[in-house]
């Protein structure tokens, strides 16, 4: 490969990381390319991107990213691939992994570690975190459905206790014909 054809993958490279707030990146070392073809189409049924680089076109392109990727830098050792994820699913790549897992009955691929909103997940342990996290799209829903909550009951209470009020009235007013 030369000088340019390097500089044009880790441009390349930089411009998709600075484009997405949501990546990780994983250890696939060891599996076979039917494995490794078999887990793209799992990433893909989530509807992410597992793609493989080099570790110093990785290390540079995260060199250019404003927050500090320092922990997930010293991961990048051996084998690593990134799983690139769309903003309203940081979660899908996680989901993917232990999809993969549970069909493949491996324990590979191997999370080294995750950038999610400048915040970073390092190790394995942390699959099943992140496997549970819930999406921008999700968490808002829940806030306006939490805020929509109190003013339903107020209004059902309203509305049921009218026809209730309605009643009483209708009542009291044939007793007193």
């Amino acid at each position: 490969m030369t000088r340019e054809e390097k500089g044009q993958v880790i441009a390349e490279l930089t411009e998709k990381l600075s484009g997405t707030n949501y990546f990780y990146v994983a250890d696939a070392g060891g599996m076979s390319v039917a494995q490794t073809n078999a887990f793209r189409r799992k990433c893909a049924e989530f509807g992410v991107e597992y793609k493989v680089y080099k570790n110093t076109f990785i290390k540079k392109a995260l060199e250019t990213l404003e927050a500090d990727t320092t922990a997930l830098e010293d991961t990048l050792k051996g084998f690593s691939g990134i799983i690139f994820a769309a903003e309203d699913a940081g979660n899908a790549p996680a989901k993917a992994i232990k999809g993969f897992r549970k069909d493949s009955g491996s324990e590979k691929p191997v999370l080294k570690g995750a950038y999610i909103d400048t915040d970073l997940f390092i190790g394995d342990e942390n699959v099943d975190v992140l496997s549970k996290l819930k999406s921008k799209n999700e968490l808002i829903g829940e806030v306006v459905g939490l805020l929509q909550s109190p003013a339903k009951n107020v209004i059902s209470a309203l509305s049921s206790g009218g026809q209730t009020l309605a009643g009483l009235i209708k009542t009291l007013q044939e007793r007193g014909e």
